[in-house]
């Protein structure tokens, strides 16, 4: 079956806003004298969990916690980073090639539509895309395929003629609930070994060339 679309995830997979908030989290405890506890940094599901994340901060530092202050430390750092960074490698030569075949291109993410915009629009890519499906259109998040039943619904495509790119677990488990092909790049702080439902999986976009991986399976 021919593809006509490409469903991208955002976080970790566009851009790997994974690592950096990461670090944004690990500075913050250290901010306060801690160490970030790694096992347990990473949720097994999309969405936002920042709350969840202050709360375990402010039982580490105790009764002295400052939330407004932690907070702004934290956003200062995070813009710092931010400004910084750019497309994950391999990505922006796989959508010059997208445009070059024709492909329609979509975003299927957990997080919140400005989230999203803010970053594309800032290094200039956010016009690639004919369509954002974000986590706050929907009921549920990753794991669940919502945003990527939104994805194709605006597209006007079936599943059968898209094609998914994630990078992690939950992610694939959404693109496949959905019905797509999934391509799976993880992020480097996932481990490969667990992505058995991915159709394709790479170390990196830049691995090999869109019109290899886009290719029907024999």
């Amino acid at each position: 079956m021919r593809i006509d679309a490409l469903v991208f995830d955002f976080d970790g997979l566009l851009m790997d806003t994974e690592t950096t908030s990461l670090r944004v989290w690990q500075y913050l405890w250290e901010w306060h004298g801690l160490e970030l506890d790694l096992g347990t940094f990473f949720a097994p599901h999309g969405g936002d969990v920042t709350a969840e994340r202050y709360a375990a901060l402010a039982a580490a530092v105790g009764p002295d916690y400052d939330q407004a202050a932690s907070h702004a430390a934290r956003m200062a750092y995070r813009d710092e980073v931010h400004a910084a960074l750019e497309l994950c490698a391999g990505i922006g030569e796989w959508l010059d090639e997208a445009r070059d075949l024709g492909l329609r291109l979509a975003v299927a993410s957990s997080s919140p539509r400005d989230w999203i915009t803010d970053h594309l629009s800032r290094i200039g890519y956010l016009d690639r895309f004919e369509f954002l499906a974000c986590g706050d259109e929907v009921e549920s998040v990753k794991p669940e395929p919502d945003v990527y039943l939104l994805a194709l619904a605006r597209l006007g495509v079936p599943a059968d003629r898209a094609l998914a790119f994630e990078d992690t677990v939950h992610g694939v488990a959404a693109a496949k609930a959905a019905g797509l092909r999934c391509v799976a790049i993880p992020h480097p702080h996932a481990e490969p070994a667990l992505f058995t439902a991915a159709d394709v999986l790479l170390t990196s976009a830049a691995d090999r060339p869109l019109a290899s991986v886009i290719a029907p399976p024999r």
